[in-house]
């Protein structure tokens, strides 16, 4: 019998199904025979998919858009001297390609563009004959909240910027050979084949090439590769600094002076075809919304994209990511018989987590399950997705601040049913602006509470130290050292007192560098009360109104306000913090 949860779920039909009698005795639109869309939701944006990206060149060739857009990269790649046609060599194998077609879209949903991409395949390439190094650095999500956290309280302007065909830049170093591409091949020389100057897209070593062109025209003009993070660049003259991050071919400039910024940007456009897309506004699927008070960072459309794909766009939400004391297992429920959108969905979700931090234990949690996962896993993923429906306007709020630094560390000891690991979780904030997280299972068995949050403690002083060497490269000093809210006692005082050495020397050297920190008066641990640790949302499932009061010290909501309870009775831990600040 097909329960009522399963219709919800399932894909929206041309013609609805026949109305199933249920014999639960709660109120719902589909007892009472309502089909019609709930009203609340129709604010809720969906991408259209009235157009259908092709598949096959065939398929493409029949349109005018597709035929243009093909034509518009092969004279590209022509202009930017991509390739040489030779005759074909005995001992060489040449590489086939293929186009890919993709319908690029505003953040409203609204078509921007056709692009059609000429792709090598890469999985014939051998290495040490084609290809030798491919590892590529892109920016850490968790510096891209830190700069723009500390230029929106500089208000300084930021700059979106996105390279036109950049893997084109690259310049290879190895002999690779390639086919000439379906429906553009050289009348002249037909059986010829096409010995690659530049990187293609689908070269293993493309995304590398590509790094070092750019890398090397950002140090000859005078900027520095972070040490914190080598996707980032800075330039200090004078008084003057321009910061720059790079993920792949998408850009983010500022700096403090909009005339710097503005000749940045000229001498990038003549060496390189760049797009000025203006002011940030979106940027790797982030919805980036600037205010005089407030830079409000959200995944809206991301979000719709995924329910729509896992066909949930029209459940019931949740109120909350997961279950209250939920523990997901290996020996609970039957292994899926195609694993695939699992591992697909579980991925998708990792990726929202970038401005979403109230699901990442419920991510992590499911993360875990990849290899094997089982229809009890399968259902945590559809509460999750239900729950991101109901939240779908949430997201990180930055606002102008001082530039201290206050973290959270919480432990849920022995927390994993399998193994018996503790789960670890801490939240940093740089001013009132939170900019990173983490929800993750320790890697090795704790022999009590204290010990696991010791261990924590430890991964967060490592954070917090590594964002300290990158706020000095940024040339920003702190007015006094970071703070680090615990709630455990026993581990303040293991992390402070070195005469605990004898009964802790089962924990492994590396896990003391907090102790050493502390010593050296570079950080200071303070003891908060377990019902205002914000960390404790990162570590367990908690019941709705802990979740929403933890909730409300995280993130905006663009719709409603959660509030917790006793709020007027007890001060948040953060306001505790900055007070004490």
């Amino acid at each position: 019998m097909v329960t009522h949860v399963d219709v919800l779920a399932s894909p929206v039909e041309s013609s609805p199904p026949p109305f199933l009698p249920t014999t639960h005795t709660m109120v719902t639109r589909l007892r009472d025979g309502i089909r019609k869309p709930n009203p609340k939701y129709a604010n809720l944006v969906f991408s259209q998919v009235s157009e259908i990206e092709p598949t096959s060149f065939r398929e493409a060739n029949k349109s005018d858009q597709w035929r243009q857009a093909m034509l518009t990269e092969v004279q590209a790649l022509h202009h930017n001297h991509t390739w040489d046609l030779v005759p074909p060599s005995p001992h060489r194998h040449a590489l086939p390609c293929k186009w890919v077609f993709r319908i690029k879209r505003r953040s409203d949903g609204s078509i921007e563009r056709y692009k059609a991409r000429l792709v090598a395949n890469g999985f014939h390439q051998q290495y040490g004959i084609d290809y030798l190094e491919t590892f590529s650095p892109v920016v850490k999500h968790v510096i891209v909240r830190i700069i723009l956290s500390l230029v929106f309280s500089r208000q300084w302007p930021i700059r979106q910027l996105d390279v036109t065909n950049a893997f084109l830049h690259g310049y290879l170093s190895e002999e690779v050979y390639m086919r000439q591409p379906r429906g553009f091949e050289d009348p002249k020389f037909p059986h010829h084949v096409c010995r690659l100057r530049k990187s293609l897209y689908g070269l293993k070593q493309s995304p590398r090439a590509w790094f070092s062109h750019f890398s090397e025209f950002l140090i000859h003009s005078s900027f520095t590769a972070s040490k914190a993070d080598p996707s980032l660049f800075i330039f200090h003259k004078d008084y003057n600094f321009l910061f720059l991050l790079i993920y792949v071919d998408d850009i983010i400039v500022t700096g403090n002076a909009l005339s710097q910024v503005n000749a940045l940007l000229q001498s990038l456009n003549r060496q390189f075809a760049m797009k000025d897309l203006g002011d940030l506004h979106y940027f790797l699927g982030i919805e980036v919304q600037r205010t005089p008070d407030m830079l409000c960072l959200n995944q809206a459309k991301y979000s719709a994209d995924l329910l729509k794909m896992a066909t949930l766009h029209e459940a019931n939400p949740c109120l909350t990511p997961v279950a209250t004391g939920s523990q997901l297992s290996s020996l609970h429920g039957s292994p899926l018989s195609d694993p695939t959108e699992y591992r697909s969905l579980v991925g998708a979700l990792q990726y929202l987590t970038i401005t979403r931090p109230d699901i990442s234990f419920a991510v992590n949690q499911v993360c875990q399950f990849m290899h094997q996962p089982t229809d009890i896993h399968w259902k945590a993923v559809k509460h999750i997705l239900r729950y991101v429906l109901g939240t779908f306007h949430d997201g990180l709020v930055f606002r102008p601040g001082d530039s201290s630094m206050i973290a959270f560390s919480d432990a849920d000891y022995a927390g994993n049913p399998d193994d018996c690991h503790s789960t670890g979780g801490y939240c940093i904030f740089f001013g009132s602006n939170l900019v990173s997280w983490s929800s993750k299972k320790q890697p090795t068995i704790s022999r009590s509470s204290t010990e696991s949050e010791y261990r924590q403690l430890a991964l967060t002083a490592m954070e917090l130290s590594w964002i300290q060497q990158l706020l000095q490269e940024l040339h920003v000093s702190l007015p006094s050292p970071p703070l680090l809210w615990c709630d455990n006692t026993s581990s303040i005082a293991l992390a402070s007192n070195p005469i605990f050495h004898a009964r802790t020397k089962h924990i492994a050297v590396n896990y003391h560098y907090v102790r050493e920190l502390v010593l050296a008066g570079s950080l200071h641990v303070r003891y908060v009360s377990t019902h205002s640790q914000l960390a404790n949302i990162f570590t367990k499932g908690l019941p709705l109104p802990r979740f929403a009061f933890l909730k409300s010290k995280l993130l905006h909501s663009s719709h409603i306000s959660l509030q917790g309870d006793n709020r007027d009775g007890d001060k948040s831990a953060h306001n505790q913090a900055l007070q004490y600040l």
